[in-house]
């Protein structure tokens, strides 16, 4: 069942979001050579807790740190290490969840670390503009086909491909709530978007193949191709006229 939101919890849910959106945007300036993933996930941890959230990663199933750091060819949750450094080139995802007041904000997305390959770019941009136009899809009335082919019309005209096997997912007092979003057409109109319903749209698109694995450490997804990842993600709820993003900055 697709839990529809009260204006109240939907204002909660906007701080939520801004705590996140937040927290991504301060990590987004320690982007650099020689900084470790485990320095962005202490970095993100004070940053949340000091206006009284709470990771929301942090501890679920048993995930044992604040944010995901996937870099290059990891789709999604990587986890930080003291021992992994950034080095000039990579591209790095970073998702972030924030809960606050018993609702959570989830967002992400991706960055390079100092000048990066020509695909890279694309990559990024497609992953971005694949978000953006799903999110102009959120309206009433209709249906989460129309987000899921959005983004594979966006990202297969521009050459990558969308991973299949992890998807966007609705989103509120708990991290993963119905419905499903996948980011590819299933042939299936599936339900009709209403005001109030709350989701997190995320694309995650690859540079070859859309096929994945999951690492040793039985968290981190990679590209079964070795091939690059990106991440892109936004809160949003669905409102009588234009979605609203819920994970936007502070000012913004």
């Amino acid at each position: 069942m697709v839990i529809v939101k009260s204006q109240n919890e939907i204002a909660i849910m906007r701080d939520a979001g801004r705590i996140a959106a937040d927290t991504l945007a301060m990590l987004g300036e320690h982007i650099k050579p020689g900084v470790s993933t485990a320095e962005l996930d202490a970095r993100a941890h004070a940053f949340i807790t000091r206006y009284h959230a709470y990771p929301t990663f942090k501890g679920y199933r048993g995930f044992p740190a604040s944010i995901c750091t996937s870099l290059n060819e990891q789709v999604v949750h990587g986890i930080p290490s003291r021992k992994v450094m950034l080095k000039e080139g990579d591209i790095i995802s970073l998702d972030v969840g924030a809960t606050f007041k018993g609702f959570i904000g989830d967002t992400a997305a991706t960055f390079a670390v100092g000048r990066v390959s020509d695909v890279a770019r694309r990559l990024m941009e497609a992953t971005r503009g694949a978000l953006a136009a799903a999110i102009a899809q959120a309206r009433a009335g209709n249906h989460l086909e129309d987000i899921s082919g959005a983004i594979q019309d966006y990202v297969e005209v521009r050459g990558f491909s969308v991973v299949r096997e992890y998807v966007g997912h609705g989103v509120g007092r708990t991290m993963h709530e119905e419905p499903q979003i996948p980011n590819y057409r299933q042939g299936k109109r599936g339900p009709q978007l209403k005001p109030g319903m709350t989701l997190a749209i995320e694309p995650m698109v690859n540079e070859g193949t859309w096929q994945t694995r999951v690492l040793r450490d039985k968290w981190t997804v990679v590209t079964k191709d070795g091939k690059l990842s990106a991440h892109f993600e936004h809160t949003i709820v669905v409102t009588d006229g234009l979605p609203e993003i819920l994970t936007v900055v502070s000012g913004q």
